[in-house]
């Protein structure tokens, strides 16, 4: 019968993985440069495009009112009656008495 005692454990350890991880990291970092890079460039490129276009002049002819004004001064009293009926209200007494009082 054998007994063994202290025994060495063994530890169990991966070697190159420090060098794989790296790599990607590496890589992801130069896939995402590229890419703003790109996105750099390419945003350049539609703003010197849209630069060249001509820009048409667009000359003023008899314009229309859109709003007459007639329409804007019967919004204008509404308004101001509302302002005279909320003036009345606020001034009023309560008609509801206060039974604390």
């Amino acid at each position: 019968m054998d007994i063994k005692f202290l025994k060495k454990k063994k530890k169990f350890i991966k070697r190159n993985i420090e060098k794989k991880i790296d790599f990607f990291w590496k890589s992801i970092l130069c896939i995402m440069f590229i890419l703003i890079i790109s996105s750099f460039v390419f945003g350049l490129y539609l703003f010197l495009k849209t630069n060249e276009e001509l820009i048409l002049l667009v000359e003023k002819n008899d314009t229309q009112e859109l709003v007459k004004k007639e329409d804007i001064n019967s919004v204008l009293d509404y308004f101001k009656e509302r302002e005279k009926k909320s003036v009345e209200i606020l001034n009023s007494p309560s008609p509801i008495v206060d039974p604390s009082l």
